[in-house]
């Protein structure tokens, strides 16, 4: 089985610079994966080499080299392991973006301000509980009870009082209307635990949320056409919805939690992983 290290497959094109002008065309450049590719291979690295050194995945230093950035989950992504790779193999990562921009639509408008690319190779940071908040709500509740008990005893000393000036109530007269015990109003059912619970059973529904840390999430429906594509901070959701089915890319699955059609996914997703899901009516298994 062969990992793209063989002679064969790393043998960099002859180079004919010396016979062209120097001023270069943009076209006549290397695209973006060849140059890489070349750079490592005149660095005598091999694609075990950079994994090791820059734990971005074969699988992805293959694609990246042969110019399909797909694997990488997004132009975010792909920029991130391009800078990466770059510094690498001693390429300047800038000259590289650029021409990545210039092939690809150029930069997007910036969303967030953290690296998302590190997302696929570092584990979010799990948060402890807040015992700030609990200690809060135990104090407001020690408080409420004191208030309470202050205010019962004052009623009960008003009735002991109003007993001693003689105003006791008749035995054969029946008690007022407004001294009626009141009927205690029926309790509010609790919410759903997922918010979709009731989604109609002729569309693909899907709730996307992050619980354990941010994601880029990318979601479509099918046909194609996008439905989102952008950072899921933690503890935000997304709902999606199609008449057949919706694609879903997560950047970070260990930190997502998925319901489909009113019921909760439970694959073990790992922290850290890229995962492309399908999902459609009859789900929730994977389409």
């Amino acid at each position: 089985m062969s990992n793209g290290n063989s002679p064969e497959y790393e043998r960099p094109i002859e180079d004919v610079s010396h016979d062209a002008p120097e001023d270069v065309s943009e076209e006549a450049r290397p695209s973006v994966g060849r140059a890489l590719q070349q750079a490592r291979i005149a660095a005598g690295l091999t694609v075990d080499d950079i994994t090791t050194a820059t734990r971005v995945r074969i699988a992805i230093v293959h694609a990246i080299e042969a110019d399909d950035f797909a694997p990488c989950g997004g132009d975010v992504y792909a920029r991130g392991h391009i800078r990466t790779l770059a510094k690498a193999v001693g390429l300047d990562p800038a000259e590289l973006l650029a021409r990545f921009e210039a092939q690809h639509g150029g930069r997007p408008e910036p969303t967030v301000t953290a690296p998302l690319f590190e997302a696929e190779r570092i584990r979010p940071e799990r948060r402890g509980p807040n015992w700030t908040a609990a200690m809060v709500a135990a104090i407001v509740a020690v408080i409420g009870f004191v208030g309470f008990t202050f205010v019962k005893g004052g009623d009960d000393g008003g009735n002991e009082a109003s007993v001693a000036e003689g105003a006791q109530p008749s035995s054969g007269e029946s008690a007022s209307p407004s001294a009626k015990p009141k009927k205690p109003a029926d309790p509010k059912p609790e919410p759903s635990d997922s918010a979709i619970a009731a989604a109609p059973a002729d569309k693909v529904t899907v709730k996307v949320s992050a619980t354990d840390g941010r994601s880029w999430i990318s979601a479509k429906d099918h046909n194609g056409r996008l439905l989102f594509d952008g950072l899921l901070a933690q503890g935000d959701s997304k709902t999606f919805q199609d008449n057949e089915k919706v694609n879903l890319v997560l950047g970070d699955a260990g930190a997502i939690e998925l319901y489909v059609n009113g019921k909760k996914i439970e694959d073990d997703f790992q922290p850290g992983a890229v995962e492309r899901l399908t999902y459609t009516k009859g789900d929730p298994q994977v389409g």
